[in-house]
């Protein structure tokens, strides 16, 4: 229990500080774009180069990842149908689905993962499915449907080699499975850099709190409602049902993958809305209910299973 509320405890802090710097006009009228920028072009991809180029690929292929793929997309599909139906636009479909299952496995699922777990590379096989193929197919997406729809074919292919998300991840992969060692004086700078992105996301998150509206109020309610029911119990309630009726995963197995899967939406996600400006409230609504509505549900969770 003690994990589950360190973790939250640690990001309500940093959040509370970006709130206060928001309110006193501190960084400026930029300064929430300026870190969002920031953390989206440079400290990001410089933290999932350095995460992928020194980890353990074998867990691509554990019964986990499987899991956390196919209760992902179990929820983001229901996610898509529902805003195919109501017609709410590829972008903000498209920001909704991630908010409904992609979770915060980095500075919130560490954490969780070490005080709960007992082991932080449980959530590897969440990071690396997340980093690798969630992030890249999901920004694909809203780089092309922010374009004209134009210019050649093979130019609309290569959109995830020009996001610097996917390049970040996508490199880091590459070294990881060449089996090369990054050199110190080039690691060394790189993870200072990528040291910047977690502080950089939850910062401009608490500022963009300042004189908002209330969550879960205005158009976006309904899509705030279902991200946040999926999120919260959908994708744990799957994973839980794939873990022990079809892959057969009992104790500490399966509490890891329904822990993780439990998680809230990844502030990542507001980040990515705000750099491509859609859907921008209904990220940050769903992180912020997502967030709090998960910490009875982890608690749970871990009474239940642990």
């Amino acid at each position: 229990m003690q994990g589950v509320l360190t973790g939250f405890a640690v990001i309500a802090v940093v959040i509370g500080v970006g709130y206060v710097l928001g309110r006193g006009g501190h960084l400026g009228e930029q300064g929430r774009e300026v870190l969002t920028r920031l953390a989206f072009h440079v400290a990001s991809p410089a933290l999932l180069f350095t995460t992928l180029a020194q980890a353990d690929l074998s867990v691509v292929f554990s019964d986990r990842l499987l899991v956390t793929a196919l209760s992902t997309a179990a929820v983001m599909g229901v996610f898509i149908a529902v805003g195919v139906a109501r017609r709410w636009g590829v972008g903000r479909t498209t920001i909704g689905a991630l908010c409904s299952g992609y979770v915060n496995s980095g500075n919130l699922g560490i954490p969780i993962a070490v005080y709960v777990l007992g082991d932080a590379s449980l959530v590897a096989p969440v990071l690396l499915f997340q980093l690798v193929a969630l992030a890249p197919l999901a920004l694909t997406v809203l780089d092309v449907a922010g374009g004209d729809g134009k210019g050649p074919l093979w130019r609309r292919l290569l959109t995830p080699l020009r996001n610097p998300i996917a390049v970040g991840a996508l490199s880091g992969v590459a070294v990881a499975a060449s089996g090369l060692t990054v050199p110190g004086p080039v690691m060394d700078p790189l993870e200072l850099i990528g040291d910047m992105s977690v502080p950089a996301v939850l910062l401009a998150f608490g500022i963009s709190l300042c004189g908002s509206a209330m969550p879960l109020r205005g158009a976006d309610r309904p899509p705030v409602l279902l991200a946040v029911a999926l999120k919260s119990v959908g994708q744990p309630t799957v994973a839980w049902a794939l873990a022990a009726g079809v892959f057969g995963l009992r104790g500490a197995q399966l509490l890891d993958v329904v822990v993780t899967s439990a998680l809230p939406t990844a502030q990542n996600i507001f980040t990515y809305a705000s750099a491509y400006r859609v859907g921008e409230r209904l990220a940050r609504d769903a992180v912020l209910v997502s967030t709090v509505v998960a910490v009875p549900v982890l608690v749970g969770v871990a009474a239940v299973l642990g």
